[in-house]
């Protein structure tokens, strides 16, 4: 019984681990001048600089920072929605409500 359960979660995360690593997500930061792309696994897969926006260096870096971060906390933010609704559904009728704000 549980082993059924279980065979069937693990391969339910698989596919939201697959998902979630297609799901893209953006954040610019300085008006356009960085702009940083991420999937929902939280990988970095893209930064792209507009060298006409940037100043300097330092600058740079900042907005870099800010992007990135950015980009990552709107990942974890589906990502969580994503596990809380696989969780949902896996579990019997009635039984979300059980677990007040634990989900």
């Amino acid at each position: 019984m549980f082993g059924d359960l279980m065979g069937g979660m693990e391969e339910k995360q698989n596919a939201l681990h697959e998902k979630l690593s297609k799901t893209l997500v953006q954040a610019s930061a300085g008006d356009g001048a960085v702009t940083v792309t991420a999937n929902c696994v939280r990988q970095i897969t893209d930064i792209s600089i507009d060298a006409e926006k940037m100043q300097d260096v330092e600058e740079m870096e900042d907005l870099i920072l800010v992007a990135v971060n950015e980009a990552l906390e709107k990942a974890m933010i589906i990502e969580t929605n994503e596990s809380q609704s696989l969780l949902n559904d896996m579990l019997p009728p009635g039984m979300e409500d059980m677990l007040g704000g634990l989900m």
